[in-house]
């Protein structure tokens, strides 16, 4: 009996830790914030990703990390395949997409970046 608790409590923990790591994700674009930001003279970091996709969470969790650090950029994510229109607004193809927007123009797109120094190249160019 002791033995089944023991595993049960085990599982338990497992399932709370996974879930307490998870990246939030979620869609935060928004046309009128994108317009405004760019208007402003403002960096503009866009994510597209899909919930199955490994690639996309990797990048998820970099980004998330670049906007604590990238104080004056602003951060906006869609999910592909559910903001279509979104995708097709921006010309994103892809669900590892990241577009880099600065003085109201596009001025890099990385398709299935993975690495850190990369994306924060991306992100500073």
């Amino acid at each position: 009996m002791i033995k089944k608790m023991k595993k049960i409590l085990i599982i338990i923990f497992a399932l709370f830790t996974i879930k307490a790591f998870a990246v939030d994700k979620s869609t935060t674009f928004n046309n009128e914030i994108f317009q405004k930001a760019q208007l402003e003279g403002k960096t503009v970091v866009i994510n597209s990703w899909n919930e199955t996709c490994s690639t996309c969470k990797a990048q998820i969790k970099i980004l998330d990390q670049a906007e604590k650090e990238f104080k004056n950029v602003l951060f906006l994510s869609f999910e592909q395949t559910k903001d279509i229109d979104i995708a097709k607004q921006l010309g994103i193809d892809y669900w590892t997409t990241i577009v880099v927007y600065k003085n109201n123009k596009e001025v890099q797109r990385s398709i299935g970046q993975m690495d850190k120094a990369k994306i924060y190249e991306l992100i500073k160019s």
